[in-house]
């Protein structure tokens, strides 16, 4: 019984149906909506075109560049003749002064000797050295009279990774409640997400070669949210997972934003990613790379000739059965992945390419294509919107 009363927590958490079968038939007629809708609209569509040959059967032609907006030149003028040479370590002092988000740092000791002006002054002059990558040895060197031995002590003390996060997540929430609809517009739901190689030593324990980009390092991974603020950054190993990383980041931002639509390149999705964000409540929006060689999936429900503007790039039916006899599952990796219970990474380390035998791999490999599926049937109508 106490089992039941836990599975049906997880499922009122992700605001998923216990009903698989229920689940299912909703998935099927959005599918069925989306193929339809695509369609329909592709023989009027200018800016996608499906070819009946040849391996790559989708083409999209590229958009127009967009004219610089008239004022911008302006605007460019009156914030250059406001605000000339502002240096960051003077909006770094008067964000502090502001929102107070240097009480966020902690010393790691029992004690503290120091006042809390004197400590404030130092921990900003370290988190602008390390921020700006200055190094503290430089900062040192200005007229504040503080030696470099000052400020290592304060960073080795007091900058760490939760402090750090805390006060990140302060200046994300404090720019959020300032900014003015007006000229802002509303709140958004959109966040969007990569990562950027750094050269690191040898020694570092998460230095790896970089298959890509070529040379050893580190990658840090951002979330940045649609008007440019970002919102939660993570350092991860080159050869690790950026849909594990991209995860991670919708969950455990710590601002006030609730995360609808995430946009990702084509490292950062995958079928097991599609089915993982369905099931959190959120959608995966990706630049596929290889859009041309994308397929499309039935639902099995439709007749012959139902979707013949589609054909040359419809493939099989959805596995449903699947689907439906491994809901359960899906549902307690989902939770584990929202409460965290267990690190993104570890979970989707189990449904790679390596382990296709896994029957719940292969149910969110199914459920993930289903998903791709309406991604692609929704995108197409709003790249002919926007021609």
């Amino acid at each position: 019984m106490a089992t039941g009363h836990r599975n049906h927590a997880y499922y009122r958490d992700l605001g998923q149906t216990t009903d698989a079968s229920a689940f299912v038939s909703q998935l099927r007629d959005d599918m069925n909506g989306a193929l339809e809708a695509l369609n329909r609209d592709m023989p009027k569509n200018r800016g996608v075109k499906i070819r009946s040959q040849g391996k790559n059967r989708i083409s999209i032609t590229p958009f127009e560049p967009q004219e610089e907006p008239v004022n911008l030149a302006g605007l460019k003028r009156e914030i250059s003749g406001r605000w000339p040479m502002t240096s960051l370590l003077d909006v770094l002092k008067e964000a502090d002064l502001r929102i107070g988000f240097s009480d966020h740092f902690k010393s790691v000791a029992d004690r503290e000797n120091l006042d809390r002006q004197s400590l404030q002054q130092r921990l900003l002059l370290c988190l602008y050295g390390m921020g700006t990558n200055t190094g503290l040895k430089r900062v040192s060197g200005g007229r504040h009279g503080i030696s470099y031995k000052e400020l290592l002590n304060v960073r080795r003390r007091y900058v760490h990774k939760a402090a750090l996060r805390n006060a990140i997540s302060q200046v994300a929430r404090a720019i959020f409640a300032v900014r003015n609809p007006a000229v802002w517009g509303e709140g958004t739901t959109s966040c969007a997400s990569d990562s950027k190689k750094f050269g690191s030593w040898d020694q570092n324990l998460m230095t790896e070669w970089h298959i890509r980009y070529g040379g050893r390092g580190v990658m840090i991974y951002w979330h940045v949210e649609k008007k440019s603020t970002c919102i939660y950054s993570q350092l991860k190993r080159c050869s690790s997972s950026e849909v594990a990383a991209m995860i991670e980041g919708v969950l455990r931002h710590c601002t006030d934003m609730d995360i609808e639509r995430q946009y990702v390149d084509s490292h950062g999705q995958s079928e097991v990613a599609f089915a993982f964000s369905y099931l959190l409540g959120f959608d995966l929006l990706p630049r596929l790379k290889a859009i041309a060689s994308q397929k499309l999936y039935r639902t099995g429900d439709e007749k012959n000739g139902d979707y013949s503007n589609l054909d040359p790039v419809l493939t099989r039916t959805i596995n449903w059965e699947l689907i439906i006899q491994q809901y359960d599952e899906m549902i307690k990796y989902a939770t584990a992945l929202k409460q965290g219970t267990a690190e993104p990474e570890a979970i989707l380390r189990r449904f790679t390419r390596n382990n296709v035998q896994h029957p719940t791999y292969k149910a969110l490999a199914e459920l993930g294509k289903a998903i791709k599926t309406i991604f692609a049937g929704i995108l197409a109508p709003k790249i002919f919107a926007l021609r």
